[in-house]
């Protein structure tokens, strides 16, 4: 991937479900971290916010995949703090299996396109 390369919106908004669900299968997490952690794990190809992240915590919430308490840290402050749910581990598990059919898919197309089309007359009709 490139680095500074625009990721279209309609990928980020269909990837974040099992982002944030694979972040959280790794631990309770917040809000803050959350957004760190998913910097990190896409080698800063994704740089979410928090216009972007809270609507999907909150209809994960509302579907039941993930729960939400409050924590005071020992600074006083309060945090949001997320879980899976047993629901959201069985969602994560279907989300994977969807998202390998789609990338096995993908890499068959390219394959198929590159081996049938040289990769200079794909870049040049881009």
């Amino acid at each position: 991937m490139v680095l500074g390369m625009e990721i279209n919106k309609d990928l980020i908004a269909a990837s974040s479900t099992p982002l944030v669900l694979a972040i959280l299968a790794e631990g309770d997490s917040y809000g803050y971290a959350i957004l760190k952690r998913v910097r990190e794990l896409s080698g800063d190809h994704l740089a979410w916010t928090d216009g972007m992240l809270y609507p999907v915590l909150h209809r994960l919430e509302r579907l039941g995949y993930i729960e939400a308490r409050w924590e005071t840290a020992d600074s006083g402050r309060r945090r949001k703090y997320y879980r899976l749910t047993s629901r959201g581990r069985t969602q994560l598990a279907e989300e994977r299996r969807q998202w390998q059919v789609v990338d096995a898919a993908l890499r068959g197309i390219w394959r198929a396109l590159f081996l049938a089309v040289p990769a200079a007359s794909l870049l040049q009709a881009a």
